[in-house]
């Protein structure tokens, strides 16, 4: 029997291991939904409550996956709603397939009814964009954007018409150097290591330091045995760049922990003093947290050639994969006796964590914002699934959760999207229903996309939220004085009772705001054998601030309050405790 134009997609999308389909049905693909319900054995479909959720899905499941996610959704609005998901997958590299409707082939462009050309609007964010125009055209289509998202690790789109969606294959007449099946849907993929007269350069440079640091991210997750090994060869702090966080453990002997605004004292003066940096699959946004290049000589190892140099000057660059080239770098490096670099870096990190700690032990209502991401943290399974949204709550995520090796960290990177943690953690429940997912958000970015609740409770996914409730745009507000000296504009949020809403989408809530009950909670959300939420109320005045003195920003900091920021002598108080107050010695 003939297949029509959206069951060669379905099938087309499954020869290239697509098993699971995010969206929300529409007028304009009702024949891919259809293709999807006859195909029910072999492609899931998980219905979301905003399109923008189905981006955010498809590219963390990418993420959880290492195979190609794909999300849906209809013509007009419906496809445009997608387009901040994926770009969070273009700029984080996960390889998604977006299919979008379109209208009638032949009303296209003519003021029709949501008549976009998606083709025309996907243009940056997709590596592969294309409007299929017939039944004969979708094999080759899908096998093109497929392989331009594995290849380029970025998004893949194709926008099909909504009869083309139905038209027969026996009745869309080919052209004539159209010969069917003659594209190929088998997967192909490979790996490649630097070549070894490079490797031999970069152990020269590595060989000469003496205060070797290594920042490390994402792009390090298949080389965690051979990271380990370089670092202890080289008596070298490992520093983690926030998609990182989950590479070695937090406790583990050879780590300063995190980098950056979110980052930890340590990893701060592990940069600072460094003589050389080794950077593996990473490229951490923010330059001024980086050694000054006239201080520091540089080796950086990255798959994608265009990365190299990008934030600080390599002076070799090794393109490949960091696992094979590692293990070969490795045979070249030469263990270092003078372990003292290293050695000042952990005692600096483990005073921090102390300060992090003690600070946190607070008893106060509302409590201390740590306090309930170091309750969460204590409680996680050795392979949690850990999400963040962005915001605030990014950083008690960052600092106070102590990462184990076997956990798995996730989130928005480069587009530090806020919104993204329930999407996030909805695909983390589909792709590894075997293990704790536990979601890290503030109130701020929950009220963006509150309805996926509704989603968790559909699909009974016993996801664990946790709400950083402080009634502000807590990392905004900071920044706003922090940054430019200016007295805090419209970050205060309108309360929602977020224990409520989740009631409402049956999800069982807890509601904790004084730190001296949020153990016991945590712990009983823990227990609870579905999905749970936890609404903590935290101190909203409790900064956000970089782990050393910036004397500019003290100075912004002081100005801003001086110049009438609301709560301003509540603010002072809380930038005279600690931990602000270790933040902010010179």
């Amino acid at each position: 029997m003939s297949r029509n134009g959206a069951e060669i997609l379905i099938d087309s999308l499954a020869a290239f291991g697509v098993d699971t389909v995010f969206g929300m049905p529409g007028d304009g693909i009702n024949g891919i939904m259809e293709a999807i319900r006859t195909r029910a054995g072999t492609m899931r479909f998980i219905q979301v409550r905003h399109e923008e959720s189905a981006a955010f899905a498809a590219a963390a499941y990418a993420k959880f996956t290492g195979r190609l996610g794909c999300c849906l959704a209809t013509t007009g609005p419906g496809g445009t709603h997608l387009l901040t998901g994926l770009y969070d997958a273009k700029f984080d590299r996960a390889p998604v397939i977006a299919i979008t409707g379109l209208p009638f082939h032949d009303l296209s462009d003519s003021f029709t009814q949501q008549d976009i050309d998606h083709t025309k609007v996907f243009m940056d964010v997709a590596a592969y964009s294309a409007r299929i125009m017939s039944a004969r055209h979708v094999e080759s289509a899908v096998s093109l954007a497929c392989r331009h998202a594995v290849a380029y690790r970025g998004v893949g789109h194709l926008a099909i018409p909504v009869d083309v969606q139905e038209e027969p294959e026996s009745e869309a007449k080919p052209s004539s150097r159209n010969i069917p099946h003659h594209a190929s849907l088998v997967q192909a993929q490979g790996e490649m290591r630097a070549p070894d007269a490079e490797i031999a350069r970069a152990a020269e440079v590595l060989n000469a330091g003496t205060r070797v640091a290594i920042l490390a991210g994402e792009g390090a997750g298949g080389a965690v045995d051979e990271l380990l090994q370089t670092a202890n060869l080289l008596a070298a702090p490992i520093v983690k760049a926030l998609r990182g966080k989950g590479l070695v453990a937090d406790d583990d002997p050879l780590t300063t922990g995190g980098i950056g605004l979110l980052g930890t004292r340590a990893s701060h003066e592990a940069m600072e003093q460094c003589d050389t940096l080794l950077i593996v699959g990473s490229t951490f946004p923010y330059i001024e947290y980086y050694p000054r290049p006239e201080r520091a000589r540089g080796v950086q190892i990255d798959r994608d050639a265009t990365r190299i140099g990008l934030r600080f000057p390599a002076e070799v660059g090794l393109v490949g994969d960091a696992r094979q080239t590692l293990a070969a770098l490795n045979r070249l490096l030469r263990r270092k006796a003078d372990r003292g670099f290293l050695t000042r870096a952990r005692q600096s990190y483990a005073a921090w964590r102390d300060l992090l700690r003690s600070a946190a032990d607070r008893d106060a209502s509302p409590m201390p914002p740590g306090r309930i991401a170091r309750e969460v943290g204590d409680r996680l399974d050795e392979n949690a699934v850990v999400v963040w949204d962005s915001g605030h709550n990014t950083g008690l995520m960052a600092r106070y959760v102590t990462a184990r090796r076997g956990q798995r960290y996730a989130g928005s990177g480069m587009l530090a999207s806020m919104g993204c943690a329930i999407p996030y953690a909805v695909a983390a429940a589909l792709a590894h229903p075997d293990r704790q997912i536990v979601a890290f958000v503030g109130d701020g970015g929950l009220s963006m996309l509150m309805g996926e609740l509704a989603t968790i409770t559909r699909y009974r996914l016993p996801i664990k939220i946790v709400v950083i409730k402080n009634n502000t745009l807590g990392q905004i507000k900071w920044e706003q004085m922090m940054f430019l000296g200016n007295p805090e504009m419209e970050c205060d949020l309108t309360p929602i009772d977020f224990a409520a809403v989740g009631q409402a989408c049956g999800i069982r809530s807890w509601h904790v705001e004084d730190a001296s009950q949020c153990a016991a909670v945590v712990q009983q959300a823990f227990e609870h054998p579905g999905a749970a939420l936890i609404e903590a109320v935290v101190d909203p005045n409790e900064p956000l601030l970089p782990p050393k003195r910036n004397d500019k920003y003290a100075k912004n900091l002081e100005r801003a309050i001086q110049q009438g920021t609301p709560g301003a002598k509540e603010l002072q108080e809380a930038l005279a405790r600690e931990p602000a107050r270790s933040m902010l010695s010179p």
